[in-house]
């Protein structure tokens, strides 16, 4: 059906409500219409993610209810008991994250599973938390992380906790393929649903185990807890828990930027709430100039990633990046547990194929095995529950440079509540030796040599978008780029075709002889092409002039690809 008739389908079906139907007759521009019903929108491992809106190619109540017919056959199919153990779901502020979060409650009663839904907003981890906890057969969490204002997302979990594999996703995609008309999808009536005991509210009893539970994961008592902190919580989930788990850690001087704290979905005052941007930090640059505070520490709207900036020598707060942080809470990690003697001799760290190597020089400093995953904590925390069952290894810590990181297995996704209350901790044992987070990655430079990246994201929007990415990954995978400067390619991992055994994914990365590298590959949830480059230098010049090198070759290819 091409997309004029789908469009015409949604306005004259009765199935669709007079507002739905309302705002497609609003538009005037078909290239609109275009957008919005040239494509389903894709149900993938990372579940659906897009902008708001009515038609095919949105996030609406019609597009999460068929995601969740999808999942709850799935479920069904594997008999009473998994209908019985049921789904927790939880949301964010986002516009209609709640009502989307009752749908694919009510859809999943209508088909006998029972539900466990949180009563109000709650951090992703949390959620990922709640699974084991509850020893649900699934999880949905209503989000779009860091997206846009317009944007929302629906992420599936498995019972191990972790976001759904390709296996899983391939089966509720079929179960979905199956549906061919929306009035095929099942609804039980809210009421009806929590009068059967199909839909039950859970909240403050998790909440209380899980902040316990993260506490018990510190590792330093004798630290500063004076230290002076500015926390955003950037309008999202991550207000409550967040400060909750450093008041009861006993850090009494947690200044909260004002604007910030409560929920908004329109983030007002940060526009694109992602801490991974230096500029969601304004606000609480300012703060902290004006309160004079050590760190500043800012988690994205669903309260899985955390990012943070440090006061230098000038007065002036320096970014710290994904790659940096999980650098220093690596060292930070590993030194402690070998001061106390607590590193398993089967320990690993777990990184992304797109995350630097610091780390892992790091690690083996301490005879720690690295090992290298796709990008997404779906795959990071894939290793956790993989040695559940092998025994093979003791995960310690997964990060990627998107400023996600998780320590211990509490959790199996990047989890910034964790995060934050380490990189507090960890700045509070610092600062008590008189050093800053930037005092301890200098020193860390100059250990294991001087390492540098750039992280380069080209938004690339609607069908013309999405073809010319196309295009880009096939130049570059028919031809590589040989040479740049001295530099001189040694290796390519095609992970579409590699032999390093994770999963088929379009990802290129290159290897050069002097120890740099480059990947690109297009974003799994957002309309862009990433280009990730890496050096490592003899000092801070030498890396930086590498960077520059790769940089420029780079985008001038991609530039000369329309």
């Amino acid at each position: 059906m091409e997309f004029l008739e789908k469009y015409n389908y949604w306005i004259e079906n009765e199935y669709f409500d007079e507002e739905t139907k309302k705002e497609l007759k609003s538009i005037t521009d078909e290239k609109e219409i275009e957008d919005r019903f040239y494509a389903d929108l894709t149900f993938g491992t990372a579940g659906l993610r897009g902008k708001i809106g009515a038609g095919t190619n949105r996030m609406n109540k019609y597009t999460i209810s068929l995601a969740t017919q999808g999942l709850a056959q799935v479920i069904v199919n594997r008999g009473k008991e998994a209908m019985d153990r049921g789904v927790a779901i939880a949301f964010d502020v986002r516009h209609f994250s709640d009502k989307f979060a009752e749908i694919a409650a009510q859809v999943l009663a209508a088909n006998g599973v029972k539900v466990y839904l949180f009563e109000g907003i709650r951090p992703t981890p949390e959620l990922s938390y709640t699974i084991r906890r509850l020893n649900t057969i699934s999880g949905i969490v209503v989000t779009a992380s860091h997206n846009p204002r317009d944007y929302n997302g629906y992420k599936v979990y498995w019972e191990d906790g972790s976001q759904i594999l390709d296996d899983v996703a391939g089966e509720i995609l079929s179960e979905i393929n199956k549906i061919q008309d929306f009035s095929e999808i099942k609804l039980m009536d809210l009421n009806e649903a929590i009068e059967r005991k199909y839909i039950n509210y859970v909240g403050k009893e998790i909440d209380d185990e899980y902040i316990e539970k993260v506490k018990n994961l510190a590792l330093n008592e004798d630290i500063d807890k004076g230290i002076k902190i500015v926390y955003t919580p950037l309008n999202g989930t991550g207000n409550k828990p967040v400060r909750r788990v450093l008041k009861e850690r006993g850090f009494n001087n947690i200044i909260v930027v004002p604007e910030q704290e409560n929920p908004d979905p329109d983030f007002t005052t940060v526009g694109y709430p992602n801490p991974e941007d230096v500029k969601a930090f304004n606000y609480a640059v300012k703060l902290g100039k004006e309160k004079e505070a050590d760190i500043l520490i800012a988690t994205d709207p669903d309260c899985d990633r955390v990012a943070c900036m440090v006061k230098n020598d000038n007065e002036e707060y320096v970014f710290i990046n994904g790659n940096k942080t999980g650098a220093l809470l690596i060292n930070y990690i590993l030194t402690t547990r070998n001061r106390d003697n607590t590193i398993p001799k089967d320990g690993v760290i777990v990184k992304s194929i797109v995350t630097g190597d610091l780390s892992k020089a790091i690690a083996e400093s301490y005879g720690v095995e690295t090992i290298e995953t796709l990008t997404g904590f779906k795959h990071i925390c894939g290793k956790a529950n993989e040695f559940d069952k092998t025994k093979e290894h003791t995960f310690i810590f997964g990060y990627e440079e998107s400023i996600g990181y998780v320590y211990d297995t509490i959790v199996r996704d990047k989890d910034a509540v964790i995060s934050s209350m380490l990189i507090a901790e960890m700045a509070a044992f610092y600062k008590k030796h008189g050093k800053t987070l930037l005092d301890e990655l200098e020193a860390i430079y100059k250990q294991y040599g001087y390492y540098d990246e750039k992280l380069i994201s080209i938004v690339l929007e609607g069908l013309e978008g999405s073809r010319r990415i196309g295009r880009m990954m096939d130049s570059f995978r028919e031809s590589p780029i040989d040479k740049i400067e001295d530099m001189k390619l040694i290796k390519v991992i095609d992970y579409l075709n590699d032999e390093t055994g994770n999963p088929k994914s379009n990802v290129l990365k290159y290897y050069f002889d002097d120890g740099s590298w480059y990947a690109i590959r297009p974003s799994g949830t957002e309309p862009k092409i990433k280009i990730y480059i890496y050096s490592k230098g003899g000092n801070k010049e030498e890396a930086e002039s590498k960077i520059q090198s790769i940089e420029s070759t780079v985008i001038s290819r991609i530039d000369s690809i329309k």
